[in-house]
């Protein structure tokens, strides 16, 4: 049997022509700084081919419905297994998908009601909020609708001459409003505050009654509709695709969402909602934290549900495992973050029988407490040992001391990149002279010289979600870090915060734009200057010097390449042969500015980019990139080529140049080698040192050792979390008794 992925001559993006071989049915860490080359080779490379070589055993028709891969730069990749890639890209879906559907686990709910419920309602699909014969009625299973909301619609300190009715389609003298005005229920002049119950029923609800209208020369006799009734009739319930983008917008401003009445939030109809397994129904189930969840199942015990009982609980167990114990099936998909949807995506692979399958992750240990990141490896233990190659792109030291093999990429990122700089095992990585290798061996000491807050910021009375009325301030001139375990209340506690101190700059991990025509240039803002730079020195118009405008390439409308779609087959990319790749008409790189055009700039890195402009507009920004870690990004490089953790440092870089701000940073480590670690924190020092407020949510201990200020909140996820556990300096977390954050914090400090 093969046991090894052969692979020669990868030259995908930043890849030097690197040959390597990487064994079969074990695990496999790839390292290095960002941007080195290690998603390039895994994701781009290998994964991509194994992918590729999957769709083309498929017919041609059946590939029309597939993902398209088109043939990685690679002269040799030998040896694959089928690819099952477990990415950090959100779930998405909409507002049907939750985490009991994109796990199956409520497909396995749903079939123990049919079998066991009492009274009896039915099939498994009767159970289904997505069904027709298991949904409300009334909200057609979205447990909310929409409704008017008459804050927004009235104006009770108006009368109907003075326009009380603010939508745009019931303003005075439109036929809308002529209904009320000429129904002879009301006094127009009346102040709408004043009314009495009959008449508020009878505007807001409606009476029977026609109404005498002129219209278009005649008479017609308008049924009467209260304003309520009419609008529901005309907005809410019209197909959304038949209305312009300015009426939904409208509508949008004048409507609520809420708590469906008839089912109250639980999407299914009264006989699903009726019918019980052990005193419960299948939405309160639903609703509970998985890890309650597998001891309720454990007191089912009738015999002809055995198997889809033990079924539930096993694969709940893994959810728990895996530190998402606090999540609930009934959760949307949509509120999950990068690193709880990528945890949810294994699990369901964890039940899988396949053996000798490529499992390939990018970064799992992102989102987790440190206290968890064990968990997390067991599981790709579990993996490797049915017989599967666990490929993993990760930074975290406890990860890659798991693997069975290393392969560390680098020595630098970007152009500097791209070379296989170690590869073997883990003590062999620890003793190398690599910047992974150095990172690892080093022991980052305790903060014990703390800034003095010069004020704070209050939280009072906190109870959102898990929250248990927590009283917070926040120090203001300080570097604070909330830690605690996955679940515990963090993003709950800084959505609070935001809510009571709204002009916090938020750095959090929404993805930025990734359109083809967006890169780091326009993302940050330097374009608008270089390209008046580039005017200023040629005597012509800004807009030349735009791929957006009229400097762009016809060919490829400024792009660059060409995307050729090709029915079938894979679509085609190819380097653009009017404009050779470079974008603009010949005419536009005929202007330069310093010996360089326009091309040239956008060609560059930051660092150079630095020291080409000696223009101080500029600076600020060109010195937060690097001080992020991305000096080897070229301005031009397109956005939707960035990994998450780059795309979260660009965010950074834009708003490090503001000063005497309070800033909140969700997990600003994601995606950073310990090296990069270093770099962030001289970033934040420098913006609390210049007089801001900086809060970072955060797992990464070396951040938490760094903080002036530590909320640790717990003491687990869900409903035994929402506390405060400490607050207080570095050195006063370690004598913590049961917080996670502190113990970890000193086994790390141990020798």
């Amino acid at each position: 049997m093969t046991e090894w992925i052969e692979v020669a001559g990868a030259r995908e993006n930043n890849l030097k022509n690197v040959s390597l071989r990487v064994p079969k049915r074990q695990i496999t860490v790839f390292t290095g700084v960002s941007g080195s080359g290690k998603s390039s080779l895994v994701f781009d490379t290998i994964a991509a081919e194994a992918q590729r070589q999957l769709n083309e055993t498929f017919t041609a028709f059946a590939r029309n419905y597939l993902p398209r891969y088109g043939r990685p730069d690679v002269d040799l990749i030998e040896n694959l297994s089928a690819a099952i890639i477990v990415d950090q890209r959100r779930l998405g879906g909409n507002s049907r998908s939750t985490v009991g559907t994109i796990t199956d686990l409520y497909a396995l709910l749903r079939l123990l009601f049919s079998r066991a419920g009492r009274p009896h309602a039915g099939y498994s699909n009767a159970f289904s909020f997505n069904d027709p014969q298991g949904m409300c009625p009334e909200c057609e299973g979205l447990g909310r609708v929409v409704t008017v909301d008459l804050d927004r619609f009235l104006d009770r300190s108006r009368s109907l001459n003075e326009g009380a009715l603010l939508h745009p389609g019931f303003a005075v003298g439109g036929m809308h409003w002529g209904v009320y005005a000429l129904s002879g229920f009301f006094d127009l002049d009346k102040r709408l505050a004043d009314y009495s119950p009959e008449e508020w029923r009878a505007l807001l609800y409606g009476a029977d009654a026609k109404v005498p209208l002129t219209w278009q020369g005649g008479t017609i006799n308008a049924k009467y509709e209260g304003v309520v009734e009419k609008f529901t009739r005309l907005y809410i319930k019209r197909d959304v695709s038949e209305m312009s983008e300015r009426n939904q917008e409208v509508v949008r401003r004048f409507t609520k969402s809420v708590t469906c009445e008839a089912c109250g939030g639980a999407r299914l109809n009264p006989a699903a909602l009726e019918s019980r397994v052990n005193g419960l129904n299948i939405a309160e189930m639903a609703a509970m934290e998985a890890e309650r969840l597998v001891a309720v199942l454990g007191g089912v015990t009738e015999p002809s549900v055995a198997p889809v009982v033990a079924s539930l609980r096993d694969r709940l167990s893994d959810l728990v495992a895996i530190g998402l114990g606090y999540l609930s099936l009934d959760r949307e998909t949509t509120t999950l973050s990068g690193g709880e949807s990528q945890r949810v995506k294994m699990v369901r692979h964890l039940s899988s029988s396949l053996t000798d399958m490529m499992y390939v992750f990018d970064e799992p240990s992102v989102g987790l407490h440190p206290r968890d990141v064990h968990r997390m490896t067991e599981l790709l233990v579990k993996l490797r040992d049915k017989g599967n190659t666990v490929l993993v792109v990760e930074h975290d030291p406890d990860v890659i001391a798991c693997a069975d093999h290393v392969v560390d990429l680098g020595p630098q990122a970007g152009s500097g990149g791209g070379h296989v700089v170690f590869q073997g095992a883990v003590e062999g990585l620890r003793r190398a002279d690599t910047l992974t290798g150095r990172c690892l061996r080093l022991r980052r000491p305790l903060k014990t010289a703390v800034r003095r807050p010069t004020g704070a910021l209050r939280v009072e009375d906190a109870s959102a979600h898990n929250l248990k009325h927590l009283t917070v301030d926040v120090p203001t001139g300080v570097l604070t870090v909330i830690t605690g375990v996955a679940g515990a209340g963090k993003s709950t506690l800084t959505g609070v915060f935001l809510g009571r101190h709204p002009d916090t700059i938020v750095i959090d991990q929404s993805a930025v734009s990734t359109s083809r025509r967006s890169n780091i240039a326009t993302y940050t803002g330097l374009l608008d200057e270089i390209r008046r730079l580039f005017a200023r020195a040629n005597g012509v118009s800004p807009s030349l010097f735009s791929t957006n405008s009229t400097g762009a390439c016809p060919e490829c409308q400024g792009l660059g390449v060409i995307y050729t779609d090709l029915a079938f087959m894979d679509g085609l990319k190819t380097v653009c042969e009017v404009c050779a790749g470079r974008r603009f008409k010949p005419d536009v790189l005929a202007h330069t500015l310093r010996g360089r055009t326009i091309a040239d700039v956008l060609e560059m890195t930051a660092a150079e980019a630095a020291d080409f402009f000696p223009e101080k507009r500029l600076h600020p920004v060109l010195r937060a990139l690097t001080e992020v870690g991305l000096d080897y990004i070229t301005l031009g490089q397109p956005l939707s080529t960035l990994s998450g953790g780059e795309c979260q440092r660009v965010k950074l870089a834009t708003e490090l140049h503001r000063s005497a701000r309070v800033y909140l940073l969700d997990e600003p480590t994601t995606g950073l080698h310990m090296s990069d670690v270093t770099r962030l924190l001289t970033t934040l020092d420098r913006l609390v040192d210049e007089g801001n407020t900086v809060v970072v949510v955060e797992h990464d201990l070396d951040v938490v050792r760094h903080a002036d200020w530590i909320i640790d909140l717990g003491p687990e996820g869900g409903a035994k979390g929402g506390e405060i556990l400490f607050q207080g300096t570095p050195a006063g977390l370690l004598s913590h008794p049961t917080s996670h954050t502190a113990r970890h914090l000193r086994h790390d400090l141990s020798p």
